[in-house]
């Protein structure tokens, strides 16, 4: 497995694959990998030839520094972990080798960077759209991998590349839970064993939203219902619960006439965590 610290040694080993007729996936991480992470690995091995995994702790998609620092990171275990699952190459580039001094174009999706969670964590999609877009001119992969449980940025990211025409294909992954319930997330080992433990409260809010849908709830008794399960439980505090269109992410109500999204963000601590779900009447 090559390790690759820069944009020009990166680009130089992928050239040597595309002359040998390789297509390549990518897989973009900010590391601190965990059975989702390696879910989209795999799933990439299985639709290209060769697979790129990219760490890189993306300081622009943080609001709060303390966030970012406190970010988990465990470089050396990733790393091993990659080279187990037959990883071709990881790029691990600096904070300057991706923002070069006196850089100043961002990319933004106008309307899908500025609802729903992105009302909440301000900038924070411009920041996703921007880094990944980097990423995808500097890797050119034939396709890229993310989660769903990420949904927004996932439809945040079909859109940027709709829009400017970048040529691969976009795949998205169910979300990897514990056997308890509780989505994959690389912020979870900053929870405390009392706030592991509530915030199973999420699953458990989605899995009530999507009886109720199927039972032919409306998406204001969605709401209502995720809310008061949530607020049910003294360690949590919700920042923000959205019902909408699946992929479009536009408003809805009444009873559903088609997929919707269910997005729920809440704070246990100090740890905000997400968890979303496609469901349908």
């Amino acid at each position: 497995m090559e390790t690759c610290k820069t944009v020009a040694k990166l680009r130089e080993h992928i050239a040597g694959l595309r002359r040998q007729g390789f297509s390549v996936g990518l897989v973009p991480t900010m590391g601190f990998l965990h059975a989702g992470h390696m879910a989209l690995v795999a799933q990439a091995a299985r639709e290209a030839d060769r697979v790129i995994v990219s760490i890189f702790v993306n300081p622009t998609q943080f609001g709060d520094p303390s966030d970012l620092e406190n970010y988990p990171r465990d470089t050396e275990r990733d790393l091993a972990m990659l080279r187990d699952a037959g990883v071709e190459a990881v790029f691990l580039p600096s904070v300057e080798d991706i923002y070069p001094q006196g850089a100043e174009t961002i990319v933004e999706t106008m309307r899908l960077a500025n609802v729903l969670h992105g009302e909440v964590r301000e900038g924070h999609f411009r920041g996703v759209a921007t880094v990944v877009a980097k990423l995808f001119n500097i890797v050119q992969p034939d396709l890229a991998c993310f989660g769903e449980k990420d949904y927004q940025q996932l439809q945040v990211i079909r859109q940027m590349v709709k829009d400017l025409h970048f040529p691969l294909r976009i795949i998205g992954c169910p979300t990897v839970r514990e056997a308890d319930g509780l989505a994959l997330s690389s912020r979870n080992v900053r929870l405390s064993p009392e706030d592991r433990l509530a915030a199973l409260v999420l699953n458990q809010a989605l899995d009530r939203a999507e009886e109720m849908c199927g039972n032919g709830a409306t998406v204001e008794e969605l709401l209502a219902e995720v809310t008061a399960v949530i607020q049910a439980e003294p360690r949590s505090h919700l920042r923000a619960v959205d019902v909408t269109e699946a992929i479009t992410l536009r408003p809805v109500s009444g009873k559903p006439a088609g997929p919707l999204a269910l997005m729920i963000s809440a704070e246990f601590g100090d740890v905000l965590l997400i968890d979303q779900r496609e469901i349908s009447p």
